[in-house]
């Protein structure tokens, strides 16, 4: 259970977030600049709240004036916007980034279809096998979490039709909470177990 109660003053907002998330995807839905990945990046360690709380299984993340736990403590997987790929490293050395357990790179590789681009590099692949690239370095931390932010914006239409059907076997597999921000309200309904529709950082339950 991952678990945000979060305040923060943003230049022409305060962003007010409070929601809990079990083993299901959660949609954050709303347009640009509305806070969504601020929420984000809260909850990784990456920016730090002003006031309130996160907790995941029962750890606490973040708590008032109390020291946070870092980032890299925190076992929450992040694919960002642009996949933040290393394009001087091989789509394998990519991927052991995020962990070095060999069993689980095998397994992970094999069930997204990544396999023949192992000594591949980042310039030489598509965008949706960036994405699946970026989608198993998140997992090879072996995340109680995993937070995709708007992963599936710049493919197109049949890529990420595959993409979508992907991201539901996986989590039918992991079972983890899962937050997809996005802007497109079909993508929402079509993935969202719950939708967090934010405007200007307010939740619209």
């Amino acid at each position: 259970m991952l678990s945000v109660n979060i305040q923060k003053k943003l230049t022409s907002f305060m962003l007010d977030a409070n929601f809990k998330v079990g083993g299901e995807i959660a949609v954050l839905l709303g347009s640009s600049g509305s806070g969504k990945t601020t929420i984000l990046n809260c909850i990784t360690g990456l920016t730090h709240p002003d006031a309130g709380q996160i907790t995941l299984n029962g750890r606490h993340l973040y708590h008032g004036n109390s020291k946070s736990v870092p980032t890299a403590k925190r076992r929450i997987g992040y694919l960002f916007q642009d996949y933040a790929l290393f394009p001087h490293m091989t789509v394998e050395k990519n991927i052991r980034y995020g962990g070095k357990d060999e069993q689980l790179l095998d397994h992970l590789v094999h069930m997204i279809g990544i396999s023949h681009l192992r000594n591949s590099y980042p310039q030489q692949i598509s965008g949706g096998e960036k994405q699946r690239v970026a989608l198993v370095r998140a997992l090879m931390t072996k995340p109680e979490a995993l937070l995709l932010d708007e992963p599936f914006s710049s493919l197109d239409r049949d890529t990420k039709m595959a993409c979508h059907y992907e991201l539901q076997q996986l989590h039918k597999s992991w079972n983890i909470p899962i937050i997809l921000v996005t802007h497109d309200q079909d993508e929402a309904e079509k993935l969202g177990d719950q939708i967090l529709r934010i405007d200007n950082g307010k939740l619209m339950m």
